[in-house]
């Protein structure tokens, strides 16, 4: 079995998505509304954990939409659990716990493709250097230089302190 490097702990953790908050709001101080859109599941969690963050720093209206894809599938099923037309004309922040190939994330950019959106924006918290699609990420934790066969792994906890970040 594959020894789990942690490249993460939680208070890590904790302290990326406190500054990935204040990143997002730099970037968009003059919204007066942001619909985050997480990849279900993990980056999801994410999503709601930055949303968190945000809401303690900025009086913005934050709405957000869960994405399911179908990974394994070789052709895009993705669903969302809200209408994605209700993002027409407003900044758009697209969440996964993992940047690799860029698969998982240009599957959830397209559910965005038929509307009009002010801007769209990637946020990860780790991005592996292995992009296969032209998608990179606008806010990451850790840009991070693995292998191919080395795998990265998100834990997120319902219990405090025990989020974690591995390599194996």
């Amino acid at each position: 079995m594959p020894k789990k490097v942690i490249i993460l702990n939680s208070e890590q953790i904790e302290q990326r998505i406190i500054r990935i908050a204040y990143q997002i709001l730099e970037d968009s101080i003059e919204e007066k509304e942001l619909v985050f859109a997480g990849i279900a599941d993990r980056g999801y969690i994410f999503a709601e954990r930055i949303i968190n963050e945000l809401k303690k720093i900025s009086k913005q209206k934050i709405s957000l939409i869960k994405i399911s894809l179908d990974k394994d599938s070789t052709s895009l099923n993705a669903n969302t659990d809200k209408d994605v037309s209700d993002a027409k004309d407003k900044v758009v922040i697209l969440v996964d716990d993992v940047l690799n190939s860029g698969r998982t994330l240009a599957y959830g950019l397209s559910v965005f493709l038929n509307v009009p959106l002010k801007k769209m924006r990637v946020v990860v918290l780790i991005d592996r250097s292995h992009h296969d699609y032209p998608v990179y990420s606008d806010f990451a934790g850790l840009k991070l230089s693995t292998v191919l066969k080395e795998h990265v792994s998100v834990i997120f906890s319902d219990k405090p302190g025990e989020d974690a970040a591995y390599l194996s």
